[in-house]
């Protein structure tokens, strides 16, 4: 099996490409914390190169810049070019299926959105609740009490 999972934040703007068949791509990168302190006590990141196609690709470029958290679902994939001073060089890189928004650049709040849905950010304030009397049954308007034996239970 073949799955990654990243949750970081983009290090430049995607950049968004169109191959010759018509499909639009976009590499990026993705900056992820190391777990765990080098010996000075500092947090390491890793920087892993990501590819995005069609449409994806396209709302990853529109939406997306710099600092965006971004969680990246999708497989390791590695390939090898002859770059123009004749020398092989080999990539390995995450090919995405699919990429969800976590917030923007200085965005330090836990509001999420995906590709195509958004939820809003605004959450209601306490006031705005409204709140049942527990002494009132709130089921007395749905009939007859239905009453089970163990026998009626699965389990």
């Amino acid at each position: 099996m073949n799955r990654v999972i990243l949750i970081g934040r983009l290090t430049k703007d995607p950049e968004l490409r169109t191959i010759a068949n018509g499909s639009a791509t976009t590499s990026f990168t993705v900056a992820v914390n190391r777990t765990f302190t080098n010996q000075n006590g500092e947090r390491e990141a890793d920087f892993i190169n990501c590819v995005a196609w069609r449409k994806q690709a396209e709302n990853i470029a529109k939406y997306c810049s710099k600092g965006s958290q971004v969680a990246v679902e999708g497989r390791l994939q590695t390939r090898s070019y002859d770059a123009q001073d004749g020398t092989k060089r080999y990539v390995t890189e995450v090919i995405a299926d699919s990429v969800t928004f976590l917030g923007s650049k200085g965005n330090s709040s836990t509001n999420n959105f995906a590709v195509d849905n958004s939820v809003s950010d605004q959450a209601p304030a306490l006031s705005d609740i409204t709140t049942t009397d527990i002494s009132e049954d709130p089921f007395k308007d749905f009939g007859e009490e239905v009453v089970l034996s163990e026998d009626d239970l699965p389990f």
